[in-house]
Order: structure tokens, then C-alpha cells, then sequence
């Protein structure tokens, strides 16, 4: 059945329709989770799983799941989805590409009165993006044990108003409890954020894992005294030790290759006074490895080098947040893989940069995941832009890939 295409009109469409709800001047999205646009954007979801026989389930985290029937009773579901909630200044494709191509795909099953031997369900993973409540993906950590719902439940945005409250306001509390249950497999097609797609001109990202992320905060800290009277020999400035650690730990990840990362977010002094010389200089650092085992050592390497100021300084060390390196199905992997080469797909394995919900799947059962390039990489942003032939090969290589699937055999 590799002549089975998904309709590439209709899918445009939806992400068309889709990006009105919470449009911005500047052609971007400001759909934030649990907001009133949030909520008119999940309606038109519905209404359009609905047009094609699909059962919607809500969850206590708010998470939609979109059951459709398989032949076959006594098999576990296949899942595909994403996210729906944006960026302040977000695109029209993060996330929002990965469940309305999963609706075209099931559409265009509908439309050949096709049904799979498993079931399938279409899932709309609430909060990914932690733009309003944080921690990010939000739903998908509870739904896999990861985070905790009452924790959640207590999350405030810049208004005071809470995660719970905000589940109530927009009718998006479900009966179902945010828990996790047995799956086949699990497929996430996403757009790349990066890139490498783009600059090796690949229309598809076969994505083998995720980076491991280290997130610390690094105090250094001296003396405040007066900038004027006092000498730069007698000083006890913690930005002189900054000046120290970022050559050497910048040097030290590059020891590690390319797919090693590191980067310095934000440097804050206090106090803040341009004539003062400040008592504590406070950075973020933020590595990055595709192999967990390589992620830890230069961890603390790059640590170690952070300690290492003068005497008359002091260093210390806050874990802000950390996420393990993930290793994808094979057997997903390898089905993406398989859909590309039939469909003739310009494909390539990739490793994800970013954080996905499909990291929190993938602790729960088998998950996989396939990108596709967006114009210089841009993400998070206005501008952010996928050619309608990536997205319409991305919607078809996910097709096939669920047909194999859920059908258990190749196809």
C-alpha cells in the first residue's frame, strides 16, 4: 500500500485553521496552555476527530485522548500526538504539526475505509511548552509518574493563577486519572528546531534519542567594595574568577566533540551597580551530551572547573534540573526508518536537541519519533516556517509507519 498518501490540502488546512486561533501580528501564535485560545484550539480538534468517528477522553491533567477502534480487541493501542499549547511568541508548527498530522493521517485512513488491527489514539499532551505553568511538558511527566499532579495542581502563572484553577476555567478537568497504561508504541512527528535537516537537506530526521541536560546555577563570590578607592591588587571580584572559569570550561566541552553543548544563558551580579564592584557574580550553565555515560564525566569536569577560582573567592554549586539522555525504541526506529526508504525520503538519523514529551514516553513503553527541517532552524519564534513539502512528507512517512504498526506486519 505504499501508494496510500495522506491529502496534502487537507493537512495545510488544519494547521491553517489552527493558527488563527491565538494569531499574532507577526504571523506567529500566542496559544498558551490552558488559556481561553488554548481551549478554542482543543474544541476545533475535536470537532474534527468527531467528523471521523474518533471518542475523546479528558484527563485530570488535561490531557485528550482520541480513541479510534481497532479489528482487533485483545491488542494494545498505538499512540501519535504532541502538543497544542504555544510559545507567547511562538509558530504555528511546534507541536501543533505532530496532532493535526496525526488527525490527517487518521482522516485519510477514514476516507478509505481503512481500520487498523490495533486501536489507535491521537493524544494531545497538555503544558508541554511550560511558557505559563512550569515545569514543561507537564503532562506527559504526570501521565509517566515522572512529576507530581497535586505539585502541578499548585503551580502559579505571572497572574497567580493556578494550574488546578486553570483546568476548572477553561472546562479542561477530566474524570480520567492521569496515569499511565500499557501501549504497542508511541509516535512523535515533530518539527526539527534546529539546523541540521535544512543544512544536510533532508526532508526527514529518523530520531535515534534525545540529549541528556544538565541545568546548574554557579555562584562565585568575592567582596562588594567601592569601584574607585579600591585597587585592582586588593580586590575580591568574583567577575575576575568568571573571567577564569568561562575559557576553561567552554574549552573543556570542546574536548567532547560535536555533539557535546554548552551554554551559558544568563549572568546576573548583585548587586547591580555600575559603580560597585559586586559581592556575587550568579551564571547558568547548560550541557548537553547524547550519551548519558559522557554527559555525567564532563559534567564534573566542567564542575570541578568552575570550583577552581582564587583563594580569596568561593564557588558554589546548584543542580537547577536534570534530564537523562534517552536511547528510542529500535523497533520504532527502525519502522520510520523502513517508511522513509519506501517512500523514496531524502532521510537521515538525528539526535533531538531539544526536550520532548515523547522523553517522558519512553519510560512508559516502546516511542519514536521523526522530524522534519524548519527554515534556519528557528523555533520558539514568529518566524518559525516548515515548507509544505516537509510537512506533507513528515505526514506521510507517519502514516506509514502507523499502518506497519498497527498492522503488525509490513505493508
Amino acid at each position: 500500500m505504499t501508494d496510500l498518501q495522506i491529502k496534502p490540502e487537507r493537512l495545510l488546512s488544519f494547521i491553517a485553521e489552527m493558527a488563527n486561533i491565538g494569531g499574532t501580528a507577526n504571523g506567529g501564535c500566542n496559544r498558551q496552555a490552558l488559556t481561553e485560545e488554548d481551549r478554542i484550539g482543543r474544541s476545533l480538534f475535536l470537532k474534527w476527530c468527531n467528523t471521523i468517528g474518533g471518542v475523546a477522553r479528558l484527563d485530570s491533567m488535561g490531557n485528550i485522548f482520541v480513541h479510534f477502534k481497532g479489528t482487533d480487541t485483545t491488542k494494545l493501542p498505538v499512540l501519535m500526538g504532541s502538543h497544542l499549547d504555544t510559545q507567547p511568541s511562538g509558530g504555528k508548527f511546534d507541536g501543533v504539526y505532530g496532532v493535526l498530522a496525526a488527525l490527517e493521517v487518521m482522516s485519510s485512513l477514514h476516507d478509505q475505509n481503512i481500520t487498523l488491527a490495533h486501536p489507535v489514539e491521537i493524544v494531545v499532551w497538555s503544558n508541554e511548552e511550560g511558557s505559563r505553568f512550569s515545569p514543561a511538558m507537564s503532562g506527559s511527566g504526570v501521565f509517566a509518574g515522572k512529576l507530581s499532579q497535586s505539585t502541578l495542581y499548585q503551580s502559579v502563572d505571572d497572574q497567580g493563577v493556578s494550574y488546578y484553577q486553570a483546568l476548572l476555567e477553561t472546562d479542561q478537568l477530566g474524570d480520567l486519572p492521569c496515569q499511565a497504561f500499557p501501549f504497542a508504541a508511541a509516535l512523535e512527528l515533530h518539527i526539527e528546531q534546529g539546523p541540521i535537516l535544512e543544512a544536510e537537506k533532508k526532508s526527514i530526521g529518523i530520531v535515534t534519542g534525545v540529549q541528556g541536560m544538565n541545568w546548574y546555577q554557579i555562584t562565585l563570590s568575592g567582596e562588594t567594595t567601592h569601584a574607585g578607592p579600591t585597587p585592582m591588587s586588593m580586590r575580591k571580584d568574583p567577575v575576575q574568577g568568571l573571567n577564569t572559569v568561562l575559557p576553561a570550561i567552554y574549552a573543556k566541552v570542546a574536548e567532547y566533540g560535536e555533539q557535546a553543548r554548552i551554554t551559558i544563558g544568563k549572568i546576573t551580579t548583585i548587586p547591580a551597580s555600575p559603580n560597585t564592584v559586586p559581592e556575587h557574580v550568579i551564571f547558568t550553565l547548560d550541557l548537553r551530551h547524547p550519551t548519558q555515560s559522557i554527559l555525567d564525566k564532563m559534567s564534573n569536569e566542567v564542575l570541578t572547573l568552575c570550583q577552581q577560582v582564587p583563594p580569596i573567592l568561593s564557588a558554589k554549586v546548584d543542580v537547577l534540573w536534570q534530564s537523562p539522555a534517552v536511547e528510542f525504541d529500535p523497533r520504532c526506529t527502525e519502522v520510520v526508518r523502513h517508511s522513509a526508504k519506501k517512500l523514496n525520503m531524502n532521510a537521515m538519523p538525528i539526535v533531538s536537541g531539544a526536550g520532548h514529551d515523547s522523553v517522558y514516553l519512553s519510560t512508559v513503553g516502546p516511542t519514536g519519533m521523526i522530524f522534519v527541517p524548519c527554515k534556519d532552524g528557528i523555533s520558539h519564534n514568529e518566524k518559525e516556517h516548515v515548507e509544505p513539502k516537509h510537512l506533507i512528507a513528515g505526514g506521510n512517512v507517519l502514516l506509514h509507519s502507523l499502518m506497519q504498526l498497527a498492522q503488525e506486519k509490513e505493508q
